[in-house]
């Protein structure tokens, strides 16, 4: 589905170098992707450039200015049809990914998504503010990333209560995300975490970009997180 040379170019230009078999399992996942999506609404982007671009590159890139440790474990909060951590997965083998979210029908298409492609990933059914406190899921993560579900203050909300003392949200935004940033200041501090590094940036096509990682450096209150509807009543500001 995909072609080949301009996707190896595409990754090249930016640094990246795909093996064979890292090309043969985005391919795959492309296909997959494409076919499901005819059944369950996972992406508005079926095309192959657009799936290449705006999928594949767009979730690994980021990840080059912000590079995991080896075997770091990341979980991928609302990850909808797997990005960013699915495609990471598959450039980073050593890294050890938990895809949670809310909706079965995407976690089921999620899972034969791990199993074709070998990504030996944990998929979980379940919403954030329900699993962020679990006692086997809370703070137990080295990185949590979730990609533009959401406003960065509820974002942060969701996903720092995953991460140990010491790791890190990385949340890829568009081209919003100093704005956003600034409105989630406070939300940031009270749940225990520290902007570590803000890097704006485009893809290939021109679209504007905002990497913000988030170092964890003191526990989440245990309140938190909480329901969507308490976080819609009362924002953290």
């Amino acid at each position: 589905m995909l072609d080949k040379k301009s996707t190896a170019e595409l990754f090249e230009k930016f640094g990246m170098t795909l093996s064979g078999e890292q090309f043969d399992r985005l391919d795959k996942y492309a296909e997959i992707l494409a076919v499901r999506n005819e059944q369950i609404n996972l992406t508005a982007i079926t095309d192959p450039e657009g799936i290449a671009v705006k999928h594949f590159f767009d979730s690994i890139y980021p990840f080059t200015m912000y590079v995991p440790d080896e075997g770091a474990s990341v979980i991928d909060v609302g990850t909808g049809a797997g990005f960013p951590s699915c495609p990471l997965k598959i450039y980073r083998d050593d890294l050890k990914i938990t895809l949670l979210d809310s909706l079965n029908k995407r976690v089921n298409f999620l899972q034969e998504l791990s199993d074709l492609t070998k990504l030996d990933a944990q998929c979980i059914h379940g919403r954030a503010e329900e699993f962020g406190k679990k006692e086997d899921m809370r703070e137990q993560f080295d990185i949590a990333t979730a990609r533009a579900v959401a406003n960065l203050r509820d974002l942060c909300e969701y996903c720092l209560p995953f991460v140990k003392v010491g790791g890190v949200f990385v949340s890829l935004k568009g081209s919003s995300g100093k704005d956003e940033l600034d409105e989630a200041k406070a939300a940031i501090k009270l749940l225990g975490g520290k902007t570590e590094k803000v890097e704006e940036y485009e893809l290939p096509n021109g679209d504007g970009r905002t990497l913000i990682v988030i170092r964890k450096v003191s526990p989440t209150p245990k309140k938190f997180p909480r329901n969507a509807g308490q976080m819609k009543k009362k924002p953290l500001c």
